[in-house]
């Protein structure tokens, strides 16, 4: 039995008697007999925490959507799968109704609800996401013999083009990431498909191309970065890193487009564009709406008790920089510079290179007659005795140096306040009744563990939703290395929230 494990059967009502009884137990220090805010948070939400058996990492991320065709041919691994929408769709939802994304990723959400015939809305402000569902959206409608046409004379009509109008215009982090040879072959397609006037075939095309950037690059995605091949002609650091082969354009187009082609045909088992949904009915039906902007603009937007059922997975608090992950596929899409530098400062503030957004939101709030709003997010924020205590040991740690980044305080106090506005405005815009799932982890810093499952279900209890489980996955998520070593291997809790609107 774990200490929190403990921690939940000792102190449903923490009391300093129940504190030395689990001293005594040898569970926790002297210096821990004072509760702390996270203590008694995690006291008064702990009967809502269930493991759930039934849930793995595979499920709770995007390995489980490898069998669906759009996943196999690009690799978007942010967010959730398919089957874990559907299993909270059918475990809790009366009948289909309407359903929302506000981080909606490359739309997990929004098509497998689709399936189930319910009306899907998604938010996402990373345009490679986007591309993705637009992509998704077009194949449902895409001319397959006129598809297998283009493919097949493709390379014909590449051959003839000596002139391109588009260029692929380079970051100071994607450029040389391509060879010369490659960079005028992208060019040349991207000019190819700009003249063809099936506008969802453009897409289709363009997609296939959008797939490969890194097979036929120098650069390996990396956490967060791009790490690049010693064969590239930027000067590089440390120990060389060999990617293996480099596919021309050439061979990693066609063979992407001989996949997509194959998976669409009538004769494969799986056929993800062509499925009728449970009740019999074409889900053509109903089409998903995608909107593109940051949910902070876009969730204000929507009527009061708009939508039946919510099931999201925010970028979590833990540095991840999208901007520089997907940086090819932004810059290929027609990104410049200073597009993508406002593309990271707009995203929830998950890096430590985002800015306070607070006055923006005052602004924005006020302009659309809703400064109450605004003045009871401040107020929920300011009373979690939590989210303040975390908010003033961070501010601790970072004086004394314990922090690898001095942004890391502000960057945690802004994902926070951010979110508690995207919890208020998911509560507003839920019908009574309705539900709001999400999948978010735990974060630790300078060995300090923040409960973002507490935290944000304390926001959530305040704006009108029931808590009605937290489900833990069997598993947890283990320290970086580097906290490893400072710390100790432990692991933080992986979370699906359960939420239900009073």
């Amino acid at each position: 039995m774990n200490k929190h494990e403990n921690f939940k059967r000792l102190c449903k009502n923490p009391t300093k008697h129940t504190l030395e009884k689990y001293y005594l137990c040898g569970m926790i220090q002297i210096a821990e007999l004072i509760p702390t805010e996270r203590q008694i948070l995690f006291s008064r939400l702990a009967e809502k925490l269930e493991t759930a058996y039934n849930l793995n990492r595979k499920i709770v991320s995007f390995q489980a959507n490898k069998d669906e065709p759009i996943y196999r041919w690009f690799k978007y691994k942010e967010g959730f799968s398919s089957a874990l929408v559907k299993y909270f769709l059918t475990e809790y939802g009366n009948k289909p109704g309407k359903l929302l994304d506000p981080f909606a990723g490359a739309g997990t959400t929004l098509f497998a609800g689709q399936e189930l015939d319910w009306k899907s809305y998604g938010v996402e402000i990373l345009p490679v996401g986007v591309f993705v569902m637009e992509t998704r959206e077009a194949l449902n409608d895409i001319d397959l013999e006129n598809l297998r046409s283009i493919v097949k004379n493709i390379w014909t009509e590449l051959s003839k083009t000596e002139h391109y109008e588009i260029h692929i215009n380079h970051i100071s982090i994607t450029k040389d990431a391509f060879s010369e040879e490659t960079e005028i072959s992208l060019n040349k397609f991207l000019s190819y498909c700009s003249i063809i006037k099936d506008k969802k075939m453009q897409t289709v095309l363009r997609f296939a191309a959008f797939s490969v950037l890194e097979e036929i690059s120098f650069t390996r995605k990396d956490g967060q970065y791009l790490r690049w091949d010693y064969r590239c002609k930027r000067d590089l650091s440390g120990k060389p890193f060999d990617k293996g082969k480099i596919l021309s354009f050439e061979e990693a187009l066609k063979r992407k487009l001989n996949h997509i082609v194959n998976d669409l045909s009538p004769n494969q088992s799986v056929n993800l564009f062509d499925e009728i949904s449970n009740n019999g009915n074409n889900n053509k039906q109903n089409p998903v709406k995608i909107i593109e902007g940051s949910c902070l603009e876009e969730l204000p937007k929507f009527e009061d008790e708009f939508f039946d059922f919510i099931v999201t997975s925010p970028p979590y608090c833990n540095r991840y920089d999208y901007t520089r992950t997907y940086a090819l596929e932004l810059v290929y899409l027609g990104n410049n510079h200073e597009q993508v530098r406002n593309l990271r400062q707009a995203m929830l503030s998950c890096t430590v290179e985002n800015k306070e957004k607070v006055d923006y939101l005052n602004r924005l709030y006020s302009s659309l007659g809703m400064q109450d709003a605004f003045d009871k997010v401040i107020e929920v924020y300011k009373n979690s005795n939590a989210m303040t205590e975390v908010n003033s040991v961070l501010e601790e740690l970072n004086k004394l140096e314990k922090l690898n980044n001095n942004n890391i305080t502000r960057m945690v106090r802004n994902y926070f306040l951010e979110m508690c506005f995207v919890v208020f405005e998911m509560a507003r815009i839920t019908k009574s009744g309705g539900y709001c799932v999400m999948v978010n982890d735990n974060v630790r810093y300078g060995g300090e563990e923040i409960p973002v499952d507490l935290i944000l279900s304390e926001f959530a209890d305040n704006f009108g939703f029931n808590i009605n489980k937290i489900f833990v996955l069997p598993r947890g998520k283990g320290n970086s290395s580097q906290q490893m070593g400072n710390y100790g291997r432990t692991e933080v809790r992986k979370c699906v929230y359960l939420w239900q609107k009073r």
